[in-house]
């Protein structure tokens, strides 16, 4: 199964940090913040990744590079200018195949075990969404849960993580290199029933703003091996080497 990491973003509430590195490179527990991700994903045994880039997306290709360092293979869609997660997504749809796939925001740090959504979208969904208690910054939510059945209101209302599976269809309305928010395109799959989520109460930090990232680097820097990188319920297994496709045809 291959993920998504989305990190063409320009991460405007970051800057001035945001303005020589990307925001999924930012710093945090003495290494980058998509670096953990990648370690998580490896972990779980998902190591076919495609990157998307727009703000200073060379300096995201040279850190990462192929992926091998980190025993996966990393493809990049490249952006001129970032067109949002659904216009992203959609675009890089030639790399990730007409399988479903996970998309993951690059800029959030998590022990959320990758390997269960191997098996996340039933028949008839178009995506399964993971959701998290509300966080301070966001009190109001963004979805609610019923029956395993994601919900545009009810009680509680929960924040989507920017972890999901997606069905390549939830994209048919969005032409490639054309943007498009996510977000509507979900809302009108809930109503129709189509999306299913899950509320996952373990570790989930977002990284929006300076502040939030000092305290996961504070956090991480504290934290003991064990608890920075929780077991994974899929151990690793050794990846082929293979050359690297990093070419993207429609850039």
């Amino acid at each position: 199964m291959k993920v998504m990491l989305l990190a063409a973003g320009r991460g405007e509430r970051m800057r001035p940090l945001t303005d020589e590195t990307p925001k999924a490179l930012l710093p945090a527990g003495g290494r980058a913040v998509v670096e953990w991700l990648i370690d998580r994903l490896a972990a779980a045994g998902l190591r076919e990744l495609v990157v998307n880039t727009a703000h200073l997306g060379w300096k995201i290709e040279r850190a990462l590079g192929d992926g091998a360092r980190f025993g996966v293979r990393i493809e990049y869609s490249r952006e001129a200018e970032a067109l949002e997660t659904a216009g992203g997504i959609a675009t890089a749809l030639p790399l990730l195949g007409p399988a479903p796939f996970i998309a993951v925001n690059a800029d959030l740090h998590t022990d959320y075990p990758f390997a269960r959504l191997r098996a996340a979208l039933i028949e008839n969904a178009l995506a399964h969404l993971v959701l998290v208690a509300n966080p301070q910054h966001h009190p109001d939510g963004d979805f609610a849960l019923a029956a395993g059945m994601l919900a545009n209101a009810g009680a509680p209302m929960l924040t989507f993580s920017g972890i999901g599976v997606y069905h390549p269809a939830l994209f048919a309305s969005v032409a490639r290199g054309t943007s498009a928010r996510l977000a509507p395109l979900l809302r009108e799959a809930a109503a129709h029933g189509r999306i299913t989520g899950e509320h996952y109460r373990g570790r989930w930090r977002d990284i929006g703003t300076p502040e939030r990232l000092a305290t996961l680097d504070a956090e991480l820097r504290r934290a003991p091996p064990d608890d920075v990188v929780a077991p994974c319920d899929e151990p690793a297994k050794p990846l082929a080497r293979r050359t690297p496709g990093t070419e993207n045809p429609d850039t």
